[in-house]
């Protein structure tokens, strides 16, 4: 057998129900033990997908550029369309924001938390937490999430429930 037969391979990643492109981006590329780099150029995107990892989404991706990205990773681009903000819904990109009772269900990030427009968790009508309440340290871009834990002091997201305190509806 020939090299030049072989086909290079990615292990597909499944997106989840709300979840950022920061987050998936991530987990797609630890999945395949790409480096964002790596990813971008296999793409043909160069540093667009390191600007998408951090919420920077001025100008935000085209349809196009969500092709090539959606023929890298196996998604379709509508589903990577939902991974982002909508038309007009402006982002918060830093502080990385986070709900600590959706996180015990289930750890990954998702887009609505960085919504300008959110005040709060609407499934658990609780404040969204901007810093890990045990350390102080702001949350790092979830991209780089990989346990669901705080990178300083390693207190589980989900942990970090009885810290958030309860939406004030006026």
């Amino acid at each position: 057998m020939q090299a030049e037969n072989i086909q290079p391979w990615l292990f597909r990643t499944e997106p989840l129900e709300g979840e950022s492109l920061s987050h998936f981006l991530g987990r797609f590329r630890r999945a395949n033990y790409l480096t964002i780099s790596r990813l971008g150029k296999a793409a043909e995107l160069g540093g667009a997908v390191a600007r998408w990892e951090k919420f920077r989404f001025n100008p935000p991706p085209s349809r196009q550029q969500l092709e090539k990205l959606a023929a890298v990773v196996k998604v379709d681009v509508d589903r990577l369309l939902l991974m982002l903000p909508p038309s007009g819904v402006g982002m918060k990109m830093e502080p990385i924001r986070l709900c600590g009772a959706c996180c015990a269900e289930s750890a990954y990030h998702k887009i609505e938390w960085q919504f300008k427009t959110t005040q709060g968790c609407d499934r658990h009508k609780l404040t969204l937490l901007s810093e890990c309440p045990n350390c102080g340290a702001r949350f790092k871009i979830p991209a780089l999430w990989v346990d669901g834990w705080c990178h300083r002091c390693f207190i589980p997201f989900g942990e970090m429930t009885k810290y958030q305190k309860p939406l004030r509806f006026s």
